[in-house]
């Protein structure tokens, strides 16, 4: 019995949704959207609480709704504990830095590949209703021109790509092969509250406070496609409860900008200035531009962005500036040696351009 037919939209049950990954930015960020928005949701939250996972992001959520658990996804029998009486399985659970799956890419592999098998078994043997793969743009590679669809072909260039585009074919291949009732999305980059401070837009924040420089890769001019992450959210809720057995969704916002446009757009709002932006060494296969025709959620569901990128980065800024005990949390120990490794150590720096 697939999603779209047992009520869910009616609320005449409770919804028992296991979350992995719901520790992470996007995660926690899903976890605490769907509390608010679907009263009929309870949830249960897997994570492994490595680097970029912080209790501290879940700190103040109903506890009669929402279960938190220590676990491994690679590991079945930490999964299955989980599984009893589960609706649906939303698989945030992932290893997502570029620069990080450079450096050592066995992690990606065990993680975004092993553990979306291991949950995959565990629907398929406890007959669970629904499967959500959240997946990311960079599975498609880099266009020079126009966007991807949901039919473009895959075409990583990076182990994280790679590892995250291995996770969505099995998805698909346990749809085809099983019958089972799975559903992909593809984002474009988010930023909003609770993101690890080793993406673009929080490093840039942080760094900018403490009048630190700001690491820019090669000319800066890579483009991306921003969305805030209640957008994504209202997304994956949509795809969740109402997403066709087998289908994929793009979900694009429609606001492209290099990276240096975003980091000029932090320092405004921060006055300070543009010498600040330091340009370092590229990183090995750097993709040029990311865009989705996100063309099919918003025809199927209705789905449209609804924050602006100026709106909601002046909110992201806001919220840094007023968390900064949860920041200082996260930026110390392990954090900083990576830091120190992928940027204080670079071995070549350029002129600012």
């Amino acid at each position: 019995m697939t999603y779209p037919t047992i009520g869910i939209e009616r609320m005449v049950k409770t919804v028992r949704l296991l979350i992995t990954g719901g520790a992470g930015f996007i995660g926690s960020n899903f976890v605490r959207y769907l509390l608010k928005s679907r009263p009929e949701v309870s949830i249960i939250n897997l994570d492994a609480l490595t680097y970029a996972g912080n209790l501290e992001s879940l700190d103040d959520l109903p506890h009669d709704r929402h279960k938190f658990v220590r676990g491994d996804i690679s590991q079945r029998d930490q999964v299955e504990a989980c599984a009893d009486g589960v609706d649906a399985i939303i698989n945030l659970a992932a290893e997502s830095h570029v620069d990080r799956s450079i450096l050592d890419s066995s992690a990606f592999i065990r993680t975004n590949v092993v553990g979306t098998q291991v949950l995959l078994e565990t629907m398929r043997r406890r007959k669970i209703a629904r499967f959500l793969q959240v997946s990311t743009d960079e599975v498609y590679g880099s266009i020079e021109t126009g966007k991807f669809t949901e039919m473009s072909p895959l075409y990583t260039n990076s182990p994280y790509a790679a590892s995250k585009a291995s996770a969505d074919l099995l998805a698909r291949s346990y749809h085809r092969t099983y019958g089972l009732d799975i559903v992909i999305t593809r984002c474009s980059n988010n930023f909003g509250p609770y993101q690890f401070p080793e993406k673009l837009i929080p490093l840039m924040i942080l760094n900018a406070l403490e009048d630190a420089r700001l690491p820019v890769y090669g000319d800066g001019l890579y483009v991306r496609d921003w969305i805030h992450v209640e957008d994504h959210c209202r997304a994956l809720e949509m795809v969740l409860f109402r997403g066709s057995p087998g289908e994929i969704y793009n979900v694009g916002s429609n606001q492209e900008m290099t990276n240096r446009e975003v980091i000029q757009r932090v320092l405004d709002i921060l006055g300070k200035p543009a010498s600040l932006i330091q340009n370092v060494t590229d990183r090995p296969g750097h993709d040029r531009r990311y865009a989705l025709d996100s063309t099919k959620i918003r025809h199927d569901f209705g789905w449209t962005p609804l924050i602006p990128f100026d709106q909601g980065l002046e909110n992201t800024v806001r919220w840094y500036l007023e968390h900064q005990a949860w920041t200082a949390h996260v930026r110390s120990g392990s954090y900083r040696h990576y830091y120190e490794q992928m940027y204080e150590r670079r071995s070549q720096t350029l002129a600012n351009l």
